[in-house]
């Protein structure tokens, strides 16, 4: 029995196949080449792969507005803290318009701008990166919408698979009219760039 995508050969009865991820059609919810953890010989025994279906377009874009608010509310939250921590609002207060700004006080600004993006950087890696690799294999919009991020296997992701599929989409973004996302609304397996980039799936959630 062989994969009709890549050729490789299959388990009888699996579901995916192990090289491309590819469905089989096959009975049994087991995928050859996966072993349950902890075993680390292939063959030994098998990790049981549920039969779900692919997240379509529509359930990941308003996942991704669910996502985009709650980050929006806790990076103003943040900036709040940091303006009030800092005593930029009051020094901010004094410059009066035509005023000159001095050196130490545009440094400061700078300074504070360049904190500003940095948390924002960070933050939203790891916002998707921890929670698409935690035990939910979800984000707060995504449980929502009832979805998971997985490997092509259907299983859990590591943090490093989650770290490259958040920065992939920066790939997505640069592709012209948001094609690189709105390809998972086409594609057989409903991925977008990011996620053939990394390797990743997103499923309903069973």
């Amino acid at each position: 029995m062989y994969c009709t995508n890549c050729g490789a050969g299959l388990a009888q009865g699996a579901a995916f196949c192990s090289v491309c991820g590819q469905t089989t059609g096959g009975t049994a919810p087991r995928v050859a080449g996966v072993p349950v953890a902890g075993t680390g010989v292939p063959g030994q025994a098998w990790a049981a792969v549920p039969a779900r279906p692919y997240a379509g377009f529509w359930l990941r874009f308003v996942a991704s507005l669910i996502d985009g608010v709650i980050i929006g509310v806790g990076f103003l939250a943040i900036i709040v803290v940091l303006v009030m921590a800092t005593g930029l609002e009051p020094a901010l207060s004094r410059v009066r318009p035509g005023e000159e700004i001095g050196e130490a006080f545009a440094l400061v600004g700078i300074a504070f701008l360049f904190a500003v993006f940095a948390i924002g950087f960070v933050g939203q890696w790891l916002y998707f990166a921890m929670m698409e690799s935690s035990s939910s294999q979800a984000t707060l919009g995504k449980r929502a919408l009832g979805i998971q991020v997985t490997d092509m296997m259907g299983q859990r992701t590591s943090f490093a698979r989650a770290s490259g599929r958040h920065f992939a989409k920066i790939i997505s973004g640069l592709i012209p009219f948001m094609i690189g996302y709105i390809v998972a609304g086409f594609t057989e397996k409903k991925q977008a760039v990011h996620d053939m980039i990394a390797g990743c799936l997103v499923l309903r959630k069973a």
